[in-house]
């Protein structure tokens, strides 16, 4: 296969900013409403509503992927991760993975020549994957930008047999070569699938619009407040000689003085009907809960607090949804590790190692829920059970892995 260039790479990268940008701003809440101006006028567009539904559905997932280690650890994988911030590094990578659909690892040698470990979000980087590995043919990032322009200043092409760094500052260019027979730039995917390789976002479309009309019930809802604090009243037949009164004075004054014209008339007082909050508050609540079956979350996790607290179990049956999908996120998330890990063990060794001399390494993940006390006390149950049928089964390993402790 040929390699497509760093042009076309760019021109790639390019087309998909805006969809990652888009998501970026739903989960830092810089999204803004679009508005039907219908009943509101577009003077008021100043009123903002915002919601971190989008924040809460990619940390839900991301808070529960804590990588733990690689096991059957061949090739000391563990040591590269624990010399560049584990914790950090898979954190930030996840949740990086889980906005955008995917991100990238930029691997590299110090001055020591040991790797180093860097995420690049989907906004700074691309390339064409090979389907079989999951790994790159040829890879395309931004590593730097300029702090004012936000122009790329540093980027780098990505190949198997070399990795190009064009600086735009100096406008120089240069290679290294490549000690890896893949390209040093890793693919970090979420929900990959033989249609989009780079898999999918935590943030779908439908979670878009579900939030969007949130937003608008929100602002719809700040001007029926007022409304609700200070209902419209009104007066009639009053003469047209008298003089006004200034509303707020009329609004807040306690005692209000009205007397008879020469024929013995006098106005009449009224209120319009006060404006209710509770037609806002469902129709916020039914959007919460197609987001809630959306994403996998509940109602609790979007604030609409039960009256009752659940158990730990009632939680974990909750979100089975959510469960499932961490599941299938530690199963793809896992192979990008190995194939960081992989790639940084021939950079630490500047040998070409074969992937497939990695088969016997397995990414292992703490459990999504931790048990409670009760769920203890059952697994401790049935652990002495399986225990006299089958002696030497569970060991500390195999507990771990059940129990996270």
């Amino acid at each position: 296969m040929e390699y497509q260039g760093i042009d076309y790479l760019r021109k790639k990268l390019a087309q998909k900013q805006s969809r990652v940008n888009l998501r970026y701003n739903y989960y830092e809440m810089h999204n803004a409403v679009r508005d039907f101006n219908i009943v509101i006028p577009r003077e008021w567009n100043f009123l903002k509503a915002v919601l971190g539904w989008s924040t809460k559905a990619v940390n839900a997932m991301a808070d529960r992927l804590i990588f733990r280690e690689f096991g059957d650890d061949n090739f000391q994988l563990n040591n590269i991760f624990d010399m560049n911030s584990r914790d950090v590094f898979f954190d930030s990578a996840i949740v990086s993975a889980c906005i955008a659909s995917c991100c990238f690892t930029y691997i590299s040698a110090d001055e020591t020549g040991f790797p180093r470990l860097q995420v690049i979000d989907g906004y700074d980087a691309t390339g064409i994957i090979d389907p079989i590995t999951m790994m790159l043919h040829e890879g395309y990032a931004v590593l730097e930008r300029d702090t004012q322009t936000k122009a790329p200043s540093l980027e780098a092409w990505f190949t198997a047999e070399k990795t190009v760094f064009n600086d735009a500052k100096s406008g120089l260019s240069y290679s290294i070569p490549n000690p890896a027979p893949y390209p040093l730039l890793v693919p970090i995917i979420y929900r990959p699938d033989a249609r989009r390789p780079f898999g999918h976002s935590r943030i779908t479309r439908a979670c878009m619009e579900i939030q969007q009309a949130a937003l608008r019930t929100l602002k719809r809802s700040e001007v029926t407040s007022e409304f609700y604090s200070f209902p419209q009243k009104y007066v009639t037949g009053l003469s047209p000689d008298n003089e006004l009164m200034d509303k707020w004075k009329a609004t807040i004054s306690s005692m209000l003085q009205f007397t008879k014209d020469d024929e013995g008339d006098h106005p009449i007082l009224g209120q319009f009907t006060t404006q209710s909050m509770g037609p806002h508050m469902e129709q916020l609540k039914m959007y919460a809960s197609l987001f809630a079956g959306e994403t996998g979350l509940t109602l609790d996790d979007l604030g609409f607090v039960g009256e009752n607290p659940n158990s730990a179990e009632a939680i974990r049956a909750s979100h089975e949804n959510l469960r499932v999908s961490a599941r299938k996120a530690q199963r793809t998330f896992g192979a990008g590790f190995l194939n960081v890990g992989y790639l940084a063990a021939c950079v630490r060794d500047d040998y070409p190692y074969q992937r497939r001399q990695f088969y016997l390494t397995k990414p292992k993940w703490e459990p999504i829920f931790e048990p409670d006390a009760s769920q203890l006390s059952g697994l401790g149950d049935a652990t002495m059970k399986i225990q006299q049928s089958f002696p030497d089964y569970f060991t500390e390993e195999r507990l771990h892995d059940l129990t996270g402790i």
